[in-house]
Order: C-alpha cells, then structure tokens, then sequence
C-alpha cells in the first residue's frame, strides 16, 4: 500500500541536529570562556562567531522553522524589561562608564571573572543566537 504524500517530512541534515549542534556550541562557548574578559582576543572571538551565525542565517544552508504567526499575550511583558535595559546601558555607555554609574557590563565582569561563568555565558548566547538562524 502506498504512502500519502502529505505524510512525508523532510528529514533535517545531520549537522542541522541538537544532538551535534549543542556540542559544537558548548566547544565553541568553552573556547571563548578562555579567553579574557574584554580583550581585543575576546571582542574578535565574539565577532567572528557572530558574524558567521549571521552568515548562517542570511543564507539558504540551514532549514528554517516555522515562526509564529501572532505572539501570545505575554510577549508584550518582554519589552518593557528589554526597553528598560537598553535605555540605562545606552545613557551609562553615552556619558561614560564610571564608578558611579557604571554600565551592565562593568557590572557583570566580577561575575564574568571565572572562565566558567564567561564559557556560561557564552553558551547562552550562542545558543539563543543559533535559536533565532533557525527562524
């Protein structure tokens, strides 16, 4: 008996998998954790890395998922801590970092001091930065 068509799926390459996208994120995340926070290696690590996920993204080489046609209503939730951030980080980083008022930045490098925490991070971003290639 034959099988209806509307029933096939398209089966995902094999590099496009969580089960070898992950590890090549936490690989990726454990190199960048290495290096020190805020040197010219880490700002050139961090833009290769995001540049060659733009490049992932802008490109026909990764399958995309469907997006969702309407937000819920509790995505609207989500701009108002996001709009808060980006304002204070924009006016702290305009007028100058300084003891007083420093960026977020400055605040989470004591955080960021262990090459843990800094591969942690990493992987977060990485993560939620191949999340939005796949839409």
């Amino acid at each position: 008996m034959e099988q209806p068509s509307e029933l096939a799926a398209d089966v995902p390459r094999t590099w496009d998998r969580p089960v070898v996208s992950m590890p090549v994120i936490a690989v990726l995340s454990l190199v960048g954790g290495q290096l020190p926070s805020f040197s010219t290696a880490a700002n050139l690590y961090t833009i290769g890395t995001g540049g060659a996920l733009i490049w992932i993204g802008l490109s026909t080489r990764v399958p995309r998922r469907p997006s969702p046609r309407r937000l819920g209503d509790g995505a609207v939730w989500w701009v108002l801590p996001v709009a808060v951030f980006t304002v204070f980080e924009s006016a702290t980083f305009a007028l100058g970092s300084t003891e007083d008022f420093p960026t977020f930045s400055k605040l989470a490098d004591p955080v960021l001091e262990a090459p843990l925490a800094r591969s942690a991070g990493y992987f977060a971003w990485l993560a939620a930065f191949w999340a939005l290639v796949r839409r």
